[in-house]
């Protein structure tokens, strides 16, 4: 069997998350039980748990697993579990153990599985951490990614809805993977396309987390499959609005184009109707709208910071080889969440 008749999937990466309105009427019907020590649960929208286990340390746990977006099955592994471990440096930990995830068919070929898990192992050593085990079931479908576990000091936690007024949004990476993959599946997508979104899906957020780790940081998210500006309003927490500088946004090469011929993505859509009418644009410009609504599969860290230093901040990412910006800025409670200049 041909390698794209086994990892095709039309609903790969995070774009196969349920919706983020759909999530939250579920988890409002979980019975929490009060724990003093867990600093970080199920009841905000935080990328991780975390769970004090004394002054000085906490656990943090976080899980992450989806169908293929590529075809490539060593590739494939990368960006899962690039992806999975993106949580942890959201929270501003260090990984230590990952346990693998796998749904695999009976019928596929093991060495295509073995090549899965290959990619995910190369990206937890490269992230410093240790593969400890996993659990697999047979399934219908490929599924793969990570249970991870990092450890972080509770009294450096990047919680996601600490932004201040008057803060400044860096974003570490290039939006549009969602709408370069899409426009790959009905081969509108040359390789470079998909070299520059695979690229980026497959590199760790470790070195964007390592220069944040030597300033003050108000609030951090990592840009996944509720899009930019779904995760830019959990971060505002119903509290504050932000302005948005659409120029400023790194983008794909190709990702305007690609809306604009429409290769969009169902849970973009969700993204939008999700927000309704909390973002008012104020642009004439469709592509840059779905860009902003775009999935993202092991996007970036959206990253609220104090303006004086921002500019610091996103040279020394530049320095580090990541295409950072300043997107935007952080306001007091307007009558819109997010505005889109």
């Amino acid at each position: 069997m041909e390698r794209k008749d086994i990892l095709f999937c039309t609903s790969g990466g995070c774009t196969a998350k349920l919706g983020a309105g759909a999530l939250t009427r579920v988890l409002e019907k979980l019975e929490k039980r009060p724990d003093e020590n867990l600093l970080v649960g199920f009841d905000s929208h935080d990328d991780a748990a975390v769970y004090k286990i004394n002054e000085h340390q906490a656990l943090v746990s976080t899980l992450d697993f989806f169908p293929p977006m590529v075809e490539d099955p060593y590739l494939f592994g990368q960006i899962a579990a690039a992806n999975a471990l993106s949580d942890i440096y959201a929270m501003g930990a260090r990984p230590l153990t990952a346990l693998n995830i796998v749904c695999f068919p009976e019928t596929l070929d093991l060495n295509v599985l073995g090549k899965i898990l290959q990619g995910g192992n190369e990206k937890v050593m490269e992230a410093g951490a240790v593969l400890a085990g996993g659990h697999s079931i047979v399934d219908d479908t490929v599924k793969y990614g990570l249970s991870a576990t990092g450890i972080v000091d509770p009294q450096k936690i990047l919680r996601n809805n600490g932004c201040h007024a008057g803060d400044a949004l860096i974003l570490t990476k290039k939006l549009g993977v969602g709408l370069v993959c899409a426009a790959n599946r009905v081969k509108a997508a040359t390789e470079a396309d998909m070299r520059e979104a695979t690229d980026s899906m497959r590199t760790l957020n470790r070195r964007a987390a390592e220069v944040l780790a030597g300033y003050d940081v108000h609030a951090c998210s990592d840009v996944t499959g509720f899009g930019f500006l779904v995760h830019l309003s959990e971060m505002l927490d119903g509290r504050l609005s932000a302005r948005i500088d659409s120029a400023n946004v790194p983008r794909m090469a190709r990702a305007l184009e690609f809306a604009g011929e429409f290769y969009l993505t169902a849970a973009a859509q969700k993204n939008r109707n999700h927000l309704g009418d909390a973002v008012r644009f104020d642009i004439d410009d469709f592509t840059m709208e779905e860009l902003l609504f775009d999935p993202q599969t092991s996007g970036g860290l959206l990253v609220s910071v104090p303006k004086e230093t921002a500019g610091e901040i996103v040279t020394a990412m530049r320095e580090a080889g990541l295409p950072a910006a300043c997107v935007g800025e952080v306001l007091d409670k307007k009558e819109k969440a997010i505005f889109v200049e």
